[in-house]
């Protein structure tokens, strides 16, 4: 027996010998891979971070520049998803009710939003444009509704600031800069149909919107230029006047070249969308709300419908698959308004620094802005946020959160690009079997980003 004893700790001995012996190796070669990125010429003025730990130990890796913050753009995400399973729940839904009031030959219609950001979103059956409409409209022919004089929507408790600090003027127009309404309408997102010219320089022409939009033009100052330059069109909106400009450049000779924009008003645009479907059945409503900011009344009113979001769990899966910055804009609010009394996305922010900061975490750690990492005024650490993949991975809900990560260079990790800045956060099982957390951002680099990936692959290679 006790030579069966000692054979077994030796076994052990061994084994803790050989994976101690490994991470040494690791640790070694990531040293050597990130003092050569470091020495670029990319990163003559710049600064990077890398942090690594061991997934089931914890033990840290490799520790370079860990603990300052930096500009982490869309690895923020990660952040934002995982605080929203801690705070909101995985099973949590968002509800948009919708309820009649009769005053003699007046007949209101009151919409009750929650900050939905899936509201008519095409990525669910469920919740497309057209199955949500023709639900509702169904449910107001059974209501015996033949004319809607009022329409209102309940903003109680939702600042009307959809953008939250630090996003740049250059992208609060287009569709990734779409802001977080307490009522959103397909993501907040139109497409605009371009036809460019023959010859570079000619101008381009917008041949339509998808949808038509309410009560908001575009102009077009945009040129054609040389085939293959892509898409080089933003959308400017407008300061004193309905009409905003879209200026830049797409390749010549398009006939229907697609580009995304952000929806001034997503409450404005399902109205007047309602307003169009219902007009066919020979109904007839408003095109426009009236949006109520306090104390919107209840008392008369008969709450008929109620449109429900998909759980969490499947919208996170999105936000992070697409890097939907709306989703996490939204998420940010929503955490802030669980209490009822406001969605100022800062107060959501810092219940999301308290929560961390009850586990461990310092608050200077996350020093956030914004919920989707679209602001370059964002400075979050590495170590806070494999921190908080590490207490993640530990969760019931770690599988659907796992699954929301795309795959990049062969590894489960969440991008992130904004101008100056590149990131990659996420988890990966090396072929020995050994699993890794691991966050790498860089900030102020030169050249191209492409140029930069390249590169930082080389260095996350070393954990295969």
């Amino acid at each position: 027996m006790k030579t069966r004893i000692t054979s077994f700790t030796f076994l052990i001995a061994c084994l803790l010998t050989l994976q101690h012996a490994g991470a040494q190796s690791i640790a070694s070669k990531l040293t050597t891979a990130f003092q050569k990125f470091e020495a670029d010429s990319q990163l003559q003025n710049g600064i990077a971070s890398l942090y690594v730990v061991d997934a089931k130990t914890g033990q840290v890796v490799y520790d370079r520049n860990s603990k300052v913050g930096l500009a982490p753009a869309s690895t923020m995400k990660l952040i934002t998803s995982i605080s929203a399973y801690e705070l909101l729940g995985k099973a949590y839904r968002y509800e948009t009710k919708f309820a009649l009031r009769k005053n003699g030959k007046q007949t209101s219609l009151l919409i009750q939003p929650s900050g939905d950001p899936t509201f008519g979103s095409w990525r669910w059956p469920v919740t497309k444009e057209d199955a949500v409409l023709k639900d509702l409209v169904r449910a107001m022919q059974r209501a015996g509704i033949k004319t809607v004089n009022e329409v209102v929507v309940s903003n109680e408790g939702w600042n009307e600031e959809t953008v939250p600090d630090g996003w740049m003027w250059q992208d609060i127009a287009n569709y990734y800069g779409a802001g977080a309404a307490k009522l959103n309408w397909r993501e907040n997102q139109y497409d605009v149909i371009l036809k460019s010219g023959k010859q570079i320089g000619e101008p381009v022409s917008i041949v339509k919107t998808v949808p038509n939009l309410n009560g908001y033009g575009l102009r077009s100052e945009l040129t054609s230029a040389a085939a293959g330059t892509g898409d080089n069109a933003y959308i400017y909106f407008p300061v004193g006047t309905s009409t905003a400009a879209i200026r830049g450049t797409i390749p010549v000779n398009e006939s229907s070249f697609k580009i995304s924009g952000a929806l001034p008003s997503g409450a404005n645009q399902f109205v007047s969308m309602l307003a169009d479907t219902l007009r066919t059945l020979g109904i007839n409503m408003p095109q426009q709300a009236v949006l109520q900011h306090n104390g919107t009344p209840q008392q008369g009113y008969t709450f008929f419908h109620t449109v429900t979001s998909p759980p969490l769990d499947s919208i996170v899966y999105w936000f992070n698959r697409k890097s939907i910055n709306l989703y996490g804009e939204a998420l940010a609010k929503t955490i802030a308004y669980a209490d009822g009394s406001t969605s100022d996305t800062r107060k959501g922010l810092d219940k999301i620094r308290q929560h961390w900061k009850s586990k461990g975490i310092a608050e200077s750690e996350l020093a956030m802005v914004d919920g989707s990492g679209l602001s370059p005024l964002n400075r979050v650490t590495t170590h806070a946020q494999v921190q908080l993949l590490l207490h993640a991975r530990q969760q019931p809900w770690y599988a659907g959160f796992h699954a929301s990560l795309p795959t990049f260079n062969n590894m489960k990790m969440k991008s992130g690009t904004i101008r100056g800045a590149k990131g990659f956060t996420g988890y990966h099982k090396a072929k020995d079997g050994q699993e890794y957390l691991f966050s790498f951002v860089v900030n102020n680099y030169n050249g191209s980003a492409s140029s930069l990936v390249k590169k930082m692959y080389v260095v996350l290679d070393e954990l295969k």
